[in-house]
C-alpha cells in the first residue's frame, strides 16, 4: 500500500488566479445567471429543512419543505445508534468516499450509509445532491465529509447548469464536489469548451471553500484524451481527478490510475472510483498512484 500519502482530503490546491477564463464570448447572458444565483440565495421559499432530535435511544430525522410540511422522516434505533460510536479499525477508512448514488435509493438506505461512515471513520459519503441535506445533519461532528456529484452521469449539461447545481449542493451542506466533464465535447476535440466546463465549476466551488474532483470517464477515452483531461483538471485548479462514474462501461483499472497520476503529479489528489469491491482491489488502486477510493462496498472491504 501506499506510505507517503500527502494529500488531506480538505486541501485546496493552490492555482494560478491569474490565468482565469476572461472570455466574455462564451455565453451570452452568463451575468444575468451570475444574478440568478444571488437571487436564489436569498430566496428562503425555495429551501428544505432538516431537523434531527435524540431520546431514549431513538434518532428521528424530520424534513419540512419551504411551508413547514413535513416531507420525509427517518427513524433511527438504538442499536443502530449504539454502532455509529464504535471505533472500528481498518487501515484504508480514511482513503474510502462511502458511495450511494443509485437511483432507487431510499431515505433509509441513506441514513445507513451515514451511519456506516460514522462508524468506520471513512473520508466522506457521496450521495446524490436530494440527499445532502439529510447527510450533512446526520454527520454533524464527526469529521466525516458529505460529497455529492454533479452533471451525473453524462457530464453533458450546460456548464452554467453545473455551477448552479454545485453551489445549491455547498448550501445545503456538501464540502466536496465531484463533477462529470464534458465527455462528448472532450471526444470531438473541442477543448476550449471541457476547459470551461471545468473551470467555471472550480471556480464556484472554491469560491465557496469545497474542494472539486473531476470524473473523467476513463474507459471511454483514449489515452490521449485521458491525459488531455486531466491537464485541463490541473489547469483549471481542481483538487482531484476521478476516473469514472460506476455508471458507464466501466470502473477504475489499475493502469487508468497510473497514468492519472504520472500527468497529474504530486500536485493533485487522484480518486479510483467504479469496481473497487476488495482489500485487494483497493489496495492495488493505492499502490498505483490512487489516494481516494470510490465504493459501495467499503463496510465489505473494511471487514476483510
Amino acid at each position: 500500500m501506499k506510505d507517503d500519502i500527502e494529500f488531506n482530503k480538505h486541501k485546496h490546491w493552490d492555482h494560478d488566479d491569474s490565468e482565469d477564463f476572461n472570455d466574455d464570448d462564451w455565453v451570452d447572458g452568463l451575468d444575468d445567471f451570475d444574478d440568478d444565483y444571488e437571487e436564489y440565495w436569498d430566496d428562503d421559499d425555495d429551501d428544505t429543512d432538516v431537523v434531527v432530535d435524540s431520546a431514549e435511544g431513538l434518532q428521528v430525522a424530520t424534513t419540512y419543505d419551504s411551508e413547514g410540511n413535513v416531507i420525509d422522516v427517518s427513524v433511527t434505533s438504538e442499536e443502530d445508534l449504539d454502532k455509529i460510536d464504535e471505533d472500528v479499525e481498518c487501515p484504508l477508512n480514511s482513503f474510502i468516499d462511502h458511495t450511494l448514488l443509485k437511483a432507487d435509493a431510499t431515505v433509509e438506505q441513506i441514513t445507513k450509509l451515514c451511519q456506516e461512515a460514522r462508524e468506520y471513520k471513512f473520508a466522506s459519503v457521496c450521495v446524490n445532491s436530494c440527499w445532502v441535506r439529510l447527510c450533512s445533519e446526520l454527520l454533524r461532528g464527526s469529521g466525516v465529509a458529505v460529497c455529492t456529484v454533479v452533471g451525473f452521469p453524462l457530464g453533458a449539461m450546460i456548464p452554467e447548469a453545473k455551477a448552479f447545481e454545485a453551489e445549491a449542493a455547498i448550501e445545503n451542506g456538501a464540502t466536496e464536489i465531484d463533477m462529470v466533464i464534458n465527455i462528448g465535447a472532450l471526444k470531438s476535440g473541442d477543448y476550449r469548451m471541457v476547459a470551461k466546463d471545468i473551470q467555471v465549476v472550480c471556480d464556484a466551488v472554491h469560491e465557496h471553500g469545497a474542494l472539486l474532483k473531476v470524473i473523467i470517464e476513463a474507459c471511454l477515452l483514449t489515452k490521449e484524451e485521458k491525459v488531455i483531461a486531466c491537464l485541463l483538471a490541473k489547469n483549471a485548479g481542481a483538487d482531484y481527478v476521478k476516473t469514472s462514474t460506476g455508471f458507464s462501461t466501466g470502473g477504475a483499472t489499475v493502469e487508468d490510475v497510473a497514468l492519472m497520476r504520472k500527468v497529474v503529479g504530486d500536485e493533485m489528489g487522484v480518486k479510483a472510483a467504479g469496481g473497487i469491491r476488495d482489500k485487494k482491489t483497493a489496495d492495488a488502486m493505492l499502490d498505483a498512484g490512487a489516494d481516494r477510493l470510490g465504493a459501495s462496498a467499503g463496510v465489505q472491504i473494511c471487514k476483510e
